[in-house]
């Protein structure tokens, strides 16, 4: 990953415009357009990679300091119309960017609050889809991202849900047929579920025996494949305390989402930017 510099946006623009055609300007005429959607990708995802921002608003007024000579910036109210307009175009970029024949994966999950645990019982914003999750940690208010990664930190699979939900029951959605090995915690234990990960995909679900099963034989490359499990929580230590992941800023559902994907997308673009 090398250093960015303000300019290398334009670069990224160019990224974004191999992925998708630019907007054709209305045949009825009217005002020219201001900012092209991909425009809108490029600076979203930038913010991430080299300047993070929290907010949308961050990033509206960031781009207003540093990039007034190269994007024509609309009004606050379009640039937020925008930002949610491009959602459905950047989950298919990262959909595309994501490493899906990659024979070894680390699975794991993390907890996305929307707000602070004391202040659950009067969010409103994600009410709705939002739900409580229990770890290691304690009790969390929010989503829950379950993803995958290559030994080299990339993202193979990702997949967001209520916070009460179940780690091993997300394994289908975080494996395919090019899949030989998947490493995951003591919640990828559900023999079930290993069982049909075989039959489906051929797919060797490994995860550290529970501490009661004292006459279970692991063999060394399993025990090494367990030692290089933490891959997976060292993305997520990337992603939530450098590029600020976790947020409770947004104030609609689709509003969330945006700043994840924009996220997940700029994470997984730093690697062959």
């Amino acid at each position: 990953m090398r250093l960015l510099r303000a300019h290398h946006i334009t670069e990224l623009v160019s990224v974004v415009d191999s992925f998708f055609p630019r907007e054709l300007p209305d045949p009825r005429g009217g005002r020219p357009l201001k900012l092209h959607h991909n425009e809108v990708i490029a600076l979203l995802v930038f913010s991430s990679m080299a300047a993070p921002q929290k907010t949308l608003t961050g990033i509206y007024h960031y781009a207003q300091v540093h990039y007034y000579r190269r994007f024509r910036l609309p009004a606050y109210s379009t640039w937020m119309k925008k930002c949610n307009e491009v959602l459905p175009a950047m989950c298919t970029m990262l959909d595309q960017l994501l490493v899906k024949d990659a024979p070894l994966r680390f699975m794991d999950s993390t907890m996305l609050q929307v707000c602070k645990l004391v202040r659950a019982d009067r969010h409103k914003v994600a009410k709705a889809v939002a739900g409580f999750g229990y770890n290691w940690q304690g009790c969390h208010y929010g989503f829950k991202l379950h993803a995958a990664v290559n030994p080299r930190g990339q993202l193979c699979a990702i997949r967001f849900t209520p916070a009460n939900e179940s780690d091993s029951q997300q394994i289908p959605y975080l494996v395919n047929d090019a899949t030989r090995v998947a490493v995951g915690d003591g919640g990828y234990t559900a023999s079930v579920m290993r069982r049909k990960m075989w039959r489906e995909h051929h797919t060797y679900i490994l995860s550290p025996p529970h501490p009661k099963q004292t006459k279970k034989i692991m063999t060394k490359w399993q025990h090494l494949l367990l030692q290089a499990r933490p891959k997976v929580e060292c993305s997520f230590d990337y992603l939530k305390e450098h590029l600020f992941l976790v947020t409770s800023f947004p104030r609609t559902v689709r509003g969330y989402f945006v700043h994840y994907i924009r996220v997940l997308l700029s994470y997984q673009l730093m690697w062959g930017f």
